[in-house]
C-alpha cells in the first residue's frame, strides 16, 4: 500500500474519509519524535501525519529533533512526504495567502543534525535538487484545484530562528534570490532525501518579512490568522494528492542511496547497521 506522510499542524489529519485513525508512540535510534504520529487510511492510501511542533506548538524550530521525526515516518512505511508550515515572502509579487512549492533550498541553520550518518558510517548523497519533482508536481495541481493561489517552484531560505530576519538579513537574502523564508523544511528535505522518501513541500505564505516597509513588520498574529484560515485549503490539497500517486515511484528519489554509502559494508559497526537497518539494509545486509 503507498503511504503518504504528511508533517505539519495537528488540524492537518482531520481528513474527511480519514479512517482506522489510530495514534502511534514510536523511539528511534535519535530519539522521541515531535510527538505521537497519527496513522489511517484515506481510500487506497495509507496517511501518517505528524505535528512538527508537538501538539500545543511546545517545541522552538531549533528543538524539534527532525532525524527522530523522518525516522519515524520511514519506520511506518511512509514513501511521499509534504511538508506543510508557514514562511515569510522575499518577493512583491508572493502575497499573504499565496502558496508557494519551492524547488530549491539555502541553508542558513547552524544547530541542527542533518544526517543520519556518522559513529562509523559515511553516506553522501546527491542534493543538487532537494525536491522531488514528481510530488511537488502534484502538490502544485491538487493546490490550484483546491482553489489556492499557487507559484510552482522557487527556493526556500531556512533560517535558525526562532527570531524573525533583521531588516539587514531579510535584504540580504532578497539579493541572493532566495523567494520565501521559513525556520524547518531544510532538515526535512535533507533527510527525506537519505531516508529514499520522496519529499515536497506546501509553503503557506503568511507575512512579507521585514524587507518591505510598507507592509510593516512581521507580526505573530497575522502569521498565525493567515495560516489558520488556510488549514483547509491545504487539507483539501492533501486529499487530492493522495488521490493522484503513482502506483510505483520511478524517481532517483527512491534510490538515492544506492552509490552514496562509502563506507565498507565490514567495516561499519554492527550496532549501527541494525539501528540503521530501515534506511540502510538493503545495502549493506545486517
Amino acid at each position: 500500500m503507498t503511504t503518504l506522510g504528511v508533517i505539519g499542524g495537528s488540524g492537518l489529519y482531520e481528513l474527511p474519509g480519514l479512517r482506522a485513525v489510530e495514534r502511534v508512540e514510536l523511539n528511534t535510534p535519535f530519539g522521541r519524535p515531535s510527538d505521537e504520529f497519527v496513522r489511517g487510511r484515506l481510500g487506497d492510501v495509507g496517511m501518517v501525519f505528524l505535528p512538527r511542533h508537538g501538539r500545543g506548538h511546545r517545541l522552538l524550530p531549533t528543538e524539534i529533533n527532525f532525524r527522530a521525526n523522518l525516522f519515524g515516518m520511514k519506520q511506518l512505511g511512509v514513501e511521499w512526504l509534504i511538508s506543510v508550515g508557514a514562511v515569510g515572502s522575499l518577493r512583491e509579487q508572493i502575497a499573504p495567502g499565496h502558496v508557494v512549492v519551492p524547488s530549491q533550498f539555502i541553508d542558513r541553520t547552524v544547530a541542527r543534525p542533518s544526517t543520519f550518518f556518522g559513529n562509523g558510517i559515511v553516506a553522501h548523497v546527491g542534493l543538487a535538487d532537494p525536491v522531488c519533482p514528481v510530488l511537488a508536481q502534484r502538490v502544485f495541481e491538487a493546490t490550484r484545484e483546491a482553489g489556492g493561489t499557487v507559484r510552482s517552484g522557487g527556493t526556500y531560505l531556512c533560517m535558525e530562528g526562532p527570531q524573525f530576519s533583521s531588516r539587514a538579513e531579510s535584504e540580504l537574502y532578497r539579493s541572493w534570490g532566495a523567494d520565501i523564508i521559513g525556520m524547518t523544511n531544510l532538515q526535512e528535505a535533507r533527510l527525506a532525501r537519505e531516508a529514499e522518501i520522496c519529499f515536497a513541500s506546501l509553503a503557506i505564505v503568511t507575512d512579507y518579512d521585514c524587507w518591505s516597509t510598507h507592509a510593516g513588520d512581521v507580526n505573530i498574529e497575522d502569521v498565525l490568522r493567515i495560516l489558520t484560515a488556510n488549514v483547509e485549503l491545504a487539507r483539501r490539497a492533501i486529499t487530492t494528492v493522495a488521490s493522484a500517486l503513482p502506483a510505483a515511484r520511478t524517481c532517483a528519489c527512491a534510490r538515492a542511496l544506492e552509490n552514496a554509502i562509502i563506507t565498507d559494508p565490514q567495516l561499519i559497526p554492527l550496532q549501527v547497521k541494525a539501528a540503521l537497518a530501515p534506511i540502510i539494509g538493503k545495502y549493506v545486509g545486517s
